[in-house]
């Protein structure tokens, strides 16, 4: 008997082992790449300077950042290796190899990833970013260690500040549990913390990835070689290069007016113009015929059925809100991988939703750099301020960490939220998760139909060459038989 009880210990511990080892190599080999990433990025004078305590600083909190990005990076990928690991198990159940692919291994790795995005975003992007505009305490020794010093007061004071602000809205809304949070931090203010951030990423979810899904069209079209219709290439880019050539003249021949040097600004806004629209012309010539005719139409096939079938999961998913209880998001404690697929359609439906869930995550990067509040954090090669890393490590967190929730709302995937993740309050309240589908099929519907509807308007006003008309003259009242003159002109 005592030998069975220690054999079972020891496979236990050996099970602990090896998902510690995974664990690491993954998160490992995300730190590697979120490193290089960061690196292409950051702006290496604040790492090369004479002084060595600010490069020390800036190198902790660049690791710090990375730390961070890795975080955000395992969360993203949590849903998609969920459901494709229960795949794996499906397809090879008695497999010697995959029996290190177990619900314990993914309930583990739900945990660590909940636990550091909650330690990054409360305490480690906060931290690093005090820490870099810290220099010690008046009258104390100069050095990292008075930096480390007055970053972690900071901290604790913001720390008092938060709690102090939630425990009153938490009062505010929740009598008695703000009462018993006072006594029980863990049981009762933590959750409520951690599902007022996962609502707000969740929101801003709601609010980055419609916008995102619609701009995915013109990023994706500045990308590739568009097909133009009734336009003769040769004879467009001789017209751009000798534009091109004669401001190219007239910038050198400058004079020392003043009126002259505000048109000069204005004439090289013109020429980077121009020269930009010529590369395009030359990429468009270079480019072969199944690459400018069949390679842009395809990707926007493909990014239309995306978007299209992500409208459709979600107002079918509204449909059985109404009608059948279990579609509500909820947690689940114990995943049992490899009994039954996450999708009706088998191995292809989970295909399809992986693919779904990452494009909704890359559309709402897209959104979020987008949209006009957030625009300013878009980092540049080679020359990103660590405050700006930093204050984009922190939003990438944010929406990276609330994917899974809001992929699960939407109805994107039936993979119930494991771990901690399932325990925020919102999740179970009707309304709420109704109100949010609804707004996401209204809002991604519109933006869709708008951005149709602009994009063959201005694919057609520039084939008939109707886009080089004066601003004095109104497009909108063109008559239609003056447009189809022009296009039935120009095909003579």
């Amino acid at each position: 008997m005592e030998t069975d009880e220690v054999s079972i210990r020891e496979q236990l511990f050996h099970n602990r082992v090896r998902e510690a080892i995974i664990c690491v190599l993954l998160f490992t080999c995300l730190y590697m790449v979120c490193y290089l990433v960061l690196t292409h990025f950051k702006k290496a004078a604040e790492f090369v300077t004479d002084d060595i305590e600010d490069a020390t600083v800036n190198k902790i909190a660049l690791w710090l950042c990375t730390f961070t990005l890795s975080v955000a990076a395992c969360a993203v990928l949590l849903l998609p290796i969920s459901i494709l690991s229960n795949e794996v198990l499906l397809t090879f159940p008695h497999s010697y190899y995959m029996q290190w692919l177990n619900g314990s291994l993914i309930h583990g790795l739900w945990n660590v990833v909940f636990l550091f995005s909650n330690l990054s975003l409360v305490f480690l992007m906060p931290f690093a970013y005090f820490f870099t505009e810290s220099e010690g305490f008046a009258g104390s020794k100069k050095g990292v260690m008075a930096r480390v010093y007055e970053a972690v007061v900071l901290l604790i004071l913001l720390a008092l500040l938060v709690l102090g602000i939630v425990w009153v809205a938490s009062a505010l809304l929740h009598d008695n549990i703000a009462r018993k949070s006072l006594y029980d931090l863990w049981e009762y203010y933590l959750p409520y913390l951690y599902s007022g951030i996962s609502l707000f990423g969740v929101l801003l979810l709601l609010l980055c990835t419609p916008f995102g899904l619609s701009r995915m069209f013109s990023v994706t079209g500045s990308l590739l070689v568009k097909p133009r219709l009734l336009e003769d290439v040769e004879d467009t880019l001789s017209c751009a290069a000798f534009e091109e050539d004669s401001l190219h003249r007239k910038l050198n021949c400058g004079t020392p007016s003043c009126w002259v040097k505000l048109n000069m600004e204005a004439m090289r806004k013109e020429y980077q113009t121009v020269q930009s629209r010529r590369v395009a012309l030359e990429m468009r010539r270079k480019a072969s015929a199944w690459q400018r005719n069949l390679g842009y139409p395809l990707a926007m096939l493909m990014l239309l059925a995306l978007t299209v079938m992500c409208v459709l999961m979600v107002c079918f998913n509204v449909l059985e809100l109404l009608l059948d209880d279990t579609a509500m998001p909820r947690g689940m404690e114990d995943p049992h991988l490899g009994l039954a697929s996450f999708s009706m359609f088998g191995s292809l439906g989970a295909a399809v939703q992986v693919v779904l869930i990452l494009y909704l995550m890359v559309s709402s990067v897209v959104g979020f750099y987008s949209s006009p509040l957030f625009c300013g954090l878009l980092p540049r090669a080679k020359d990103t301020n660590l405050t700006q890393i930093i204050a984009n490590c922190v939003s990438l967190l944010i929406l990276s960490s609330a994917l899974p929730v809001f992929s699960r709302t939407l109805g994107i995937t039936r993979f119930d939220l494991l771990g901690d993740f399932g325990r925020y309050n919102w999740l179970g309240n009707f309304y709420v998760v109704f109100l949010y589908n609804m707004l996401f099929a209204g809002l991604t519907s519109a933006s869709l139909t708008k951005t149709v509807t602009w994009a063959v308007q201005r694919e057609l006003m520039r084939a008939f060459g109707l886009d080089r008309l004066p601003l004095t003259v109104s497009r909108s009242t063109i008559p239609f038989k003056l447009l189809l003159a022009s296009g039935l002109s120009k095909i003579q």
